[in-house]
């Protein structure tokens, strides 16, 4: 084992098909005097995810070099979601020839093998193959033999412009917020200021934004309802109730079927909602009575 690879990490992951290899190979590659960090069992998403992302994460970190181990049933799964983050170059080998190729030609930084169809004497032969061959390597996909000098400037300009795919683009990692992207919200023509997107009908679940300053007076649904605040503050008077809530970003309010209820938005907002049947809305007052009592609470009556 050549002496360069006492400055690698590997970072490891697994699901429970590649759980007994991965471990097998931790072991191997520990007495090697490897370091290993052991990220242990999950799906094989999650696994894949978080190996590719911690492999992301210390691409401009020198030493020491942090490298990649995934495995699942068949090693393509993990391989997958390890690649969605930038400057990761995830491969699944099924032999050693595969692991010459995937470095030779790729840089590859990942390492996912096949828990199912790899025996673990293969996929030690695999990881040894893949920590010993170094970049633009002779390998089987040339025929073993070096490569033209072409191919090889053609190899160095992809280490600098390969690393550079997906970076910079914004990733939304909240499902909620995911579902309202690219849709229009249609104006509420009950409320001055609000809108609103139905994601889904009974039950129903949908979007609404409200401007700064708007109210909705004393009202009361035929469902209950939860609601989530994606930005923005608001107020929400229970008039059933006689409770007042305070709400702002992340904040999380269930009001009871046929509860009154008026509510004030303070900034600009934004808020997931959902409930059991279709969408209705009762008025209990006028838009300036609700106006004026609510003033009136916050002490902004003249």
């Amino acid at each position: 084992m050549a002496d360069s690879n006492n400055h690698i990490k590997i970072i490891a992951g697994a699901d429970d098909f590649g759980t007994p290899l991965k471990d097998a190979l931790l072991s191997h590659l520990r007495s090697l005097n490897i370091q290993v960090e052991d990220l242990g069992t999950s799906s094989y998403y999650s696994a894949g995810a978080e190996v590719g992302r911690r492999v992301s994460q210390s691409i401009s970190s020198s030493s020491p070099e942090v490298r990649g181990l995934v495995a699942c049933g068949t090693g393509a799964g993990v391989s997958i979601f390890a690649n969605k983050f930038p400057g990761v170059f995830a491969t699944t080998c099924l032999t050693p020839s595969d692991a010459v190729n995937a470095r030779s030609i790729n840089n590859s930084n990942v390492l996912a093998v096949s828990g199912k169809y790899t025996s673990t004497e293969t996929a030690i032969e695999i990881v040894n193959t893949w920590l010993n061959t170094p970049f633009k390597s002779p390998c089987p996909a040339n025929d073993n033999k070096p490569w033209p000098e072409e191919i090889e400037n053609s190899l160095d300009k992809s280490l600098v412009e390969m690393p550079e795919i997906g970076k910079g683009e914004p990733v939304d990692t909240c499902a909620v917020c995911c579902l309202v992207k690219n849709r229009e919200l249609n104006p509420i023509d009950l409320i001055p200021g609000g809108s609103m997107k139905i994601v889904r009908e009974t039950p129903t679940s949908a979007f609404v934004r409200f401007k700064a300053g708007s109210v909705e007076p004393a009202h009361h649904h035929t469902f209950g309802h939860d609601l989530v605040v994606i930005e923005g503050k608001k107020s929400v008077w229970n008039l059933t109730k006689e409770e007042r809530y305070d709400l702002t970003v992340g904040d999380y309010l269930f009001t009871p079927a046929g509860d009154v209820h008026r509510v004030k938005y303070h900034e600009d907002t934004e808020f997931f909602i959902k409930w059991d049947g279709h969408w209705d809305m009762f008025f209990d007052e006028d838009l300036e009575t609700g106006k004026i009592a609510i003033d009136k609470e916050l002490g902004l009556a003249k």
